[in-house]
């Protein structure tokens, strides 16, 4: 069983390392022709981290796959460093991070973002049959939601009169909602998605209550270390073009994902 928690969850936690990572001393930015002239651009990303991404060739995760499809518009190969956590990207040094909250307040001076290319957050999964609400305020007295601990979400719950179940890892969450362990669960829809990709026979219903909490939905880029403005450019430019040939909303497909465009 993976054991991977899924970005976007744990946003306490996030914020604090990208805290970490973007109060390093800046270095100096790395410039666009110097990508070229190597024929490589690398991204971080975690090896157990599906449907996000892994260190398996057959099934990589929609960000290498769209960390890939940049590449490839960029004419230079994809290198992946392999981090746990994210913050340990300032000491591999790569290039990209992909589902970079878009937001310059959070990032601090260090990131650069790419126009952004999906719309994310942290939905409600309900099992099937089960009655559903269409926002978190809607929760009801007696009411067992799932939450991670120390989560944005699980402090919208406390503030419900719904009865939190605290987990540590998304994927048990998936599992105790379509066992009927709890009654829902607040996971981000990517999760959701993959969850009901990969058990067809159990599929578990997304309700995109994060719609009216804006404390749980957000838009993602990529987040650029080091970047010059002509790098920047040349992402947006690739990241346009994937978003209108259906290829980031394909990729996405592929995990059973639904691609909400920003």
């Amino acid at each position: 069983m993976k054991r991977a928690v899924r970005p976007g969850i744990v946003v306490l936690a996030a914020s604090a390392a990208l805290g970490a990572m973007t109060s390093a001393p800046l270095a100096h930015a790395r410039p666009y022709e110097e990508i070229r002239t190597r024929g490589e651009i690398s991204v971080c990303a975690n090896p157990n981290a599906l449907p996000y991404a892994a260190n398996r060739p057959e099934t990589p995760g929609f960000q290498i796959e769209i960390a890939r499809a940049i590449a490839q518009r960029l004419v230079v190969r994809l290198h992946i460093d392999w981090i746990v956590p994210r913050m340990r990207a300032a000491m591999v040094d790569c290039d990209m991070l992909m589902d970079t909250i878009a937001s310059p307040e959070v990032q601090g001076p260090a990131i650069k973002l790419s126009l952004p290319y999906q719309t994310g957050g942290v939905a409600l999964a309900f099992a099937p049959g089960r009655p559903t609400v269409a926002s978190y305020r809607e929760l009801k007295a007696g009411t067992r939601v799932g939450v991670m601990m120390n989560s944005l979400a699980s402090l919208i719950v406390s503030k419900t009169p719904a009865r939190m179940v605290p987990f540590g890892f998304e994927d048990d969450m998936c599992e105790a909602v379509a066992k009927g362990d709890v009654d829902a669960a607040a996971i981000s829809p990517a999760s959701i998605g993959y969850y009901n990709h990969s058990n067809a026979h159990r599929k578990l219903a997304l309700v995109h209550a994060e719609d009216s909490e804006p404390e749980l939905k957000w838009v993602v880029a990529v987040g650029l270390r080091r970047a010059d403005a002509p790098l920047v450019e040349a992402v947006n430019a690739a990241v346009s073009a994937l978003i209108a040939d259906g290829t980031i909303a394909g990729i996405y497909a592929k995990y059973g994902v639904d691609y909400r465009r920003p």
